[in-house]
């Protein structure tokens, strides 16, 4: 990383109050999110680091536990030592759409109300809403709400400057 005279750094601008950091130059607001994301991004490597430890040590235990009380998925307790283990494995389902759309039908054709067994919603790709004619993107438009999201902003010091 680069060091810019006279900035602060992370640990020191966590100390400063925000208006003061406000009022820092662009150089070394960049700067300080740079510091900020490497410390994320190594926080982040050294968690992964110890769940993967966790894992060897419990994986097995937790499997072996889980056979025994005859599920595949879901959560499992045991002690070592003074410590509660709490293992769980997830179960991730995904529905094939073409094959339930299919099956609704088929219920539908029977005279049944597929909504007593599937629940239906309806997506449009934003992108397509975009280039739909007039008169049909405004059928669409009282059905649809825009929100937006976290606005995030990302400071790069220019190859010029120095940066990197």
């Amino acid at each position: 990383m680069i060091a810019a005279t006279n900035r602060p750094t992370l640990d020191a601008a966590r100390q400063l109050p925000v208006s003061e950091l406000v009022a820092l130059p662009a150089d070394h607001l960049a700067l300080l999110q740079e510091e900020a994301r490497d410390a994320i991004d190594g926080a982040k490597r050294q968690q992964d680091w110890i769940e993967g430890i966790i894992a060897v040590r419990y994986g097995q235990r937790s499997i072996a536990l889980r056979a025994e009380q005859r599920k595949d998925t879901g959560t499992v307790r045991f002690a070592d030592g003074d410590v509660t283990v709490v293992a769980d494995l997830p179960k991730r389902v995904e529905w094939d759409q073409d094959k339930l759309a299919a099956v609704v039908e088929r219920i539908r054709a029977a005279g049944n109300d597929p909504a007593e067994y599937v629940e239906i919603s309806y997506k449009v790709s934003e992108r397509a809403y975009g280039v739909w004619p007039a008169h049909i993107r405004d059928a669409f438009t009282g059905a649809r709400t825009v929100r937006t999201g976290k606005a995030t902003f990302k400071l790069s010091l220019d190859a010029t400057q120095g940066g990197a």
